[in-house]
């Protein structure tokens, strides 16, 4: 009980510091949406940074460490720190500057208005939607379990096992980053993602430091794991070299995210992307390196000649089970607790106030007269969208649920698809708004095809076979593990040079507008 009240207590104080965010804001759409570009160096990291450390981060890594063992870190942490930062200074600086310039405020006005077309706004909206979908579903479904598996014997009067049901967490965590963002808009969340950030950074580290103490230390509780599963600490022993390989192209992924793109503007001069790029990949490594190894370690943790985590454990639930079996304060135990969720709130506020922009912007002011509707009105009309994703995403989440990691993946997977749409559209003139069409459709129609092919996301790497039908499945040199978003980027980039070398290019206007 004292861990649930303590978890209670960090939710009301995060609704409270959103509430405050709105009174140093102003009441306009424009600062709801991009806080009048005023957002500086140190908030902008903190809010890219804790947007990009999600439940992926803390609670998904764990839990693939826990299965897969150390050479998790090498799949993502180690090519996202380089890549992330890469992406932050090549896209994220000149899209600021496009956006400072010609007032965008998200990423379809921006590629109206470079491909010269109406039309590839109404078929981004719905893929966007749609790949934002499952970033959602991760969020939900980890801050469900975390909360699930923190409170066990704490209500035993009113539900089984004495815990929260995940049901029950996931909806108190959707109203309270509604709270939120309701009142502070795109402030209100950089405010909270900047102290979320924080608060999973120490508290992460003191998790870190406590369960390595009480299983005897790193190198004993290393010792656990030689000697009841030496696997999990080689690289490849449950990664092969191409799947290792093609996971490199995952990071790419933040390019293309539209609650990235919503933050970049905010920055008040491109001077505010210093920090980011350089401090990025350092709080990779600071956030990453200690959840992988509390997940190797979980796979052979005892206490007493028992498993402290029980075989066949959720993943999604193993670092929260390490954290309740393992340390004697309740409190300590509840405010971990609340790092774990500070780590998911800090992507989902972003995510849900981006979607709630795009509508906003890109299909209702667009399509309707904005001069008949009032700044209140275009944040009542995102509100409701939100209101109505959330509704969407909640009711998704009741659901057989996934695992955190491979969702996460199919997310990032269909963003990452979409990265050299963005790429080609900064860097190369000639690119057309036929390549960009046959780029986008060959993304996603792909992307839906492998995502059914994996039973909806159960699994996120497919042997060769699979990917290419006509080669024989019983070579087995064939039996080659790659990621699907490797034939997805090749297919979607040829899409979009050979759509573009067959079509008129831009008009001079268009190509005075962003390469001079």
């Amino acid at each position: 009980m004292t861990v649930l009240i303590v978890i209670i207590c960090y939710l009301m104080l995060l609704v409270s510091l959103g509430v405050a965010s709105a009174r140093f804001g102003k009441q306009t759409s424009n600062d709801f949406f991009v806080a009048g570009r005023s957002i500086g160096p140190f908030l902008l990291f903190m809010s890219l940074f804790g947007t990009t450390m999600t439940a992926f981060a803390l609670v998904g890594s764990s839990g693939e460490a826990y299965e897969r063992g150390i050479g998790v870190y090498g799949l993502m942490a180690s090519a996202s720190g380089i890549v992330h930062s890469a992406v932050f200074f090549l896209i994220g600086m000149k899209l600021w500057v496009f956006g400072k310039k010609y007032g965008y405020t998200t990423q379809i006005q921006y590629f109206r208005d470079r491909f010269e077309s109406d039309a590839i706004g109404l078929v981004l909206f719905p893929v966007l939607v749609l790949l934002v979908l499952p970033y959602l579903l991760i969020g939900l479904l980890a801050s469900g379990a975390s909360i699930s598996a923190l409170t066990q014997g704490a209500l035993p009067s009113l539900f089984a096992g004495g815990a929260v049901p995940p049901w029950l967490g996931s909806l108190v965590i959707c109203f309270v980053v509604l709270t939120y963002i309701f009142f502070g808009g795109i402030r209100g969340a950089a405010w909270a993602n900047a102290f979320q950030t924080c608060v999973f950074i120490i508290l992460g580290m003191v998790a870190f430091y406590m369960i390595a103490d009480a299983l005897g230390g790193a190198k004993n509780a290393t010792q656990m794991v030689l000697a009841h599963k030496p696997d999990l600490l080689a690289r490849s022993a449950h990664i092969s070299k191409f799947e290792f390989a093609t996971y490199m192209l995952i990071p790419l992924s933040v390019g293309m995210f539209p609650h990235l793109f919503q933050h970049w503007l905010t920055a008040k001069s491109a001077k505010s992307f210093r920090l980011s790029i350089i401090a990025h990949p350092l709080f990779i490594m600071l956030v990453w390196v200690p959840c992988v190894l509390i997940g190797v370690w979980a796979s052979s943790a005892m206490i007493n000649g028992g498993l402290i985590v029980p075989e066949h454990s959720r993943a999604n639930q193993v670092l929260t089970i390490l954290i309740r079996n393992l340390l004697d304060s309740p409190i300590l135990t509840g405010l971990l607790g609340a790092g774990i969720l500070a780590a998911i709130m800090s992507s989902l506020d972003s995510q849900f106030l981006c979607l709630g922009t795009i509508f906003t912007n890109d299909i209702v002011l667009h399509y309707a007269d904005e001069n008949k509707i009032s700044n209140q009105q275009k944040i009542w009309i995102a509100r409701g969208f939100i209101i109505a994703i959330v509704a969407a995403t909640y009711f998704i989440s009741l659901f057989k649920p996934r695992q955190v990691f491979p969702l996460a993946i199919w997310c990032f997977t269909g963003f990452s698809s979409l990265f050299p749409l963005v790429f080609a559209s900064i860097y190369w003139k000639k690119t057309t708004k036929i390549g960009a069409f046959a780029s986008i459709l060959t993304a996603i129609f792909m992307w839906l095809f492998f995502f059914l092919k994996a039973d909806w996301g159960a699994k996120s790497s497919f042997v060769l076979p699979e990917i290419l039908p006509f080669i024989s499945a019983s070579t087995e040199s064939m039996q080659i593990t790659i990621m699907p978003v490797l034939p997805i980027i090749i297919c979607s980039t040829l899409a979009l040079i050979i759509g573009s070398l067959l079509s008129s290019p831009p008009s001079e206007k268009t190509v005075a507008k962003f390469f001079k």
